[in-house]
C-alpha cells in the first residue's frame, strides 16, 4: 500500500506540528466526507470507487471494446482534466511509446489541448488512413480549444464514413442533461457518457473521463477502480495513519515556512504526465487569494543534468516530494566490458532497477544536506491498482490542502479572464465594447 515517509524533517521543521495542526485537518477530512465545506457540491469524487454507477461502467468496457474491434486509433478531444489524467495513467500502465509499440489495440491520440495548427493537421494526417473513432470530452461542449479540433475530426469521421456511419465511431462524455455537447450527441445519436454533476475536471479522471480512453488500450479498469477504492478506505480513517493527511500537513507546514514550491519528482519517464495532472490538480485547486503553493515537476535522473544546479544550490524556497514506483518489471543488468574503457565494470551484473535506488538516495542526500526537504511517497509498483492509490492520494491530499489554506479547492475563478479576453479578441458577440478596450491596450 502507498506510504509516505519524511527524511530529516526536523532539520527543516523542527518544532512539532502535528498535534497542533490535527484539529484543522480533522474538519478539513470531515467537511470532505460530509460534502460541508465550500464548494461541497463538487465532492462527489470522495466516494466515488465506491459509489460509481455499475451500468455506465460496463457501458464504458463495451464502448472501449468496440473500439479496439473497429479502430486503430482513438482520438480523444479535450483539454486540462479532460485529457491529463487519463494520458497520464496511459503512458505509466503502457508506456510513452504505446502508439509505437507493436499491440493488438488502438493508438490513442489526444487532440484539442491547444491551438496549434501543426499539431492538430498532423494527427489529422496519422489517422486519414486508417478506421478511427473519437472521444470527444467537454461538460458544455463549447469550451474553445476541444470544441474547434470536434469540427475538424467529426469533418474527417463523416467524410471517410459518411454521416450515418460516422455516427456509431463517435463517443460523447458530457453532461448528463444539458449543454451545447449534449443535445447535439443527442440530436445525432451518439453514445454519451456522463461526466458527473459533482465531480470537477480536474478530479474526474476515475469516472468516464478519464475511464475510456484507458480501457481503450487494455488496461485493467477496474483493478483502477479498486486501487481507488484501497485508498479510500484508508483515508475514512480521520487520522495521521492515513497518508493523505501526513502529506497535506507537512506541504502547508513547509508552505508556511517560506518554501511556496513544490517540486514533484520521479524517476520513471513514463510518469511524465501524471506530474502535469498533478500540477493542475493542485494549482487550480490552491492558487487562488494570494494562496497556495507553486507546483512543478522534474523528472529526475535527467533533470538533475539541467536543474539540479538549481536545486542544490538556488534560492531554498522549494521543496520535494518524490514519488518512488517501485522495482520495474523488466530486469536489466548492467554486460561487463573486458576493455573497461568507461571505467564502469564496476556496475557490471548490477540491475539497472538497484543503479536507480541508489541515484534516489544519493539525490536524497545531497539534496537535503543542500537545504531542499524532502516528501517520500512510496508506491508498490506500476500496476492499475497502484495507480489508482496514487490517483485518489493525492485528490484527497488535495481537498485537505485546499481547506488548510481556507480556500475553496473545487472551484477555478481566475481561469476565466483569459477567456474572456480571448473571445473579445476573436470577435465573439457580445463582446465588442471589451475587444475595441484590448485592442487599444495592446496597440499602446
Amino acid at each position: 500500500m502507498l506510504d509516505v515517509k519524511l527524511f530529516q524533517m526536523k532539520s527543516f521543521l523542527p518544532m512539532p506540528y502535528e498535534d497542533a495542526l490535527s484539529p484543522r485537518l480533522k474538519r478539513a477530512h470531515e467537511k470532505l466526507q460530509n460534502a460541508s465545506g465550500v464548494g461541497g457540491e463538487f465532492t462527489g469524487w470522495v466516494h466515488l470507487p465506491r459509489d460509481y454507477d455499475r451500468e455506465e461502467f460496463a457501458r464504458i468496457q463495451a464502448a472501449a471494446a468496440k473500439i479496439r474491434s473497429d479502430s486503430k486509433a482513438l482520438v480523444v478531444i479535450g483539454i486540462g482534466g479532460s485529457y491529463l489524467g487519463a494520458r497520464g495513467v496511459i503512458d505509466c500502465l503502457c508506456s510513452p511509446n504505446y502508439n509505437l509499440k507493436k499491440k493488438d489495440t488502438p493508438n490513442v491520440y489526444f487532440a484539442g489541448n491547444g491551438l496549434s495548427a501543426d499539431a492538430l493537421q498532423e494527427i489529422l494526417d496519422l489517422v486519414e488512413d486508417v478506421d478511427f473513432s473519437v472521444n470527444i470530452i467537454s461538460k458544455s461542449g463549447t469550451t474553445t480549444e476541444p470544441a474547434v479540433a470536434f469540427r475538424f475530426f467529426r469533418e474527417a469521421l463523416e467524410k471517410k464514413y459518411g454521416h450515418e456511419g460516422a455516427k456509431s465511431r463517435i463517443y460523447a462524455t458530457t453532461d448528463k442533461a444539458r449543454g451545447a455537447l449534449k443535445s447535439l450527441a443527442d440530436a445525432e445519436g451518439w453514445e454519451t457518457f456522463v461526466v458527473p454533476d459533482d465531480i470537477g475536471g480536474r478530479y474526474s479522471v476515475l469516472t468516464a473521463v478519464g475511464l475510456l480512453p484507458i480501457a481503450v488500450t487494455g488496461a485493467d479498469i477496474t483493478e483502477l477502480m479498486a486501487g481507488a477504492e484501497d485508498m479510500m478506505k484508508l483515508c475514512e480513517d480521520g487520522s495521521y495513519n492515513c497518508p493523505a493527511w501526513r502529506y497535506a500537513a507537512i506541504r502547508y507546514e513547509l508552505y508556511r515556512s517560506g518554501r511556496p514550491i513544490e517540486l514533484l519528482a520521479c524517476y520513471d519517464p513514463a510518469f511524465r504526465f501524471m506530474t502535469e495532472w498533478w500540477k493542475q490538480l493542485y494549482g487550480e485547486s490552491e492558487g487562488k487569494d494570494g494562496k497556495g503553493l507553486f507546483p512543478a515537476s522534474v523528472e529526475f535522473t535527467a533533470d538533475l543534468h539541467s536543474m539540479g544546479q538549481y536545486i542544490q544550490d538556488g534560492k531554498r524556497i522549494m521543496f520535494e516530494t518524490v514519488v518512488r514506483l517501485g522495482d520495474s518489471d523488466r530486469q536489466l543488468c548492467v554486460p561487463a566490458d573486458e576493455a573497461n574503457g568507461d571505467g564502469l565494470n564496476f556496475l557490471a551484473g548490477k540491475s539497472m532497477d538497484y543503479i536507480r535506488s541508489r541515484a534516489m538516495d544519493g539525490t536524497l542526500l545531497a539534496h537535503t544536506e543542500g537545504g531542499v526537504p524532502n516528501i517520500i511517497v512510496e508506491v508498490d509498483g506500476k500496476t492499475a491498482r497502484n495507480l489508482g492509490q496514487l490517483i485518489y492520494f493525492f485528490e484527497y491530499s488535495c481537498g485537505l490542502s485546499g481547506y488548510l489554506l481556507d480556500v475553496n479547492p473545487f472551484d477555478q475563478p481566475g481561469v476565466e479572464a483569459y477567456k474572456k479576453n480571448m473571445f473579445a479578441l476573436l470577435g465573439k458577440p457580445g463582446y465588442e465594447d471589451r475587444k475595441a478596450e484590448l485592442e487599444l491596450k495592446l496597440n499602446k
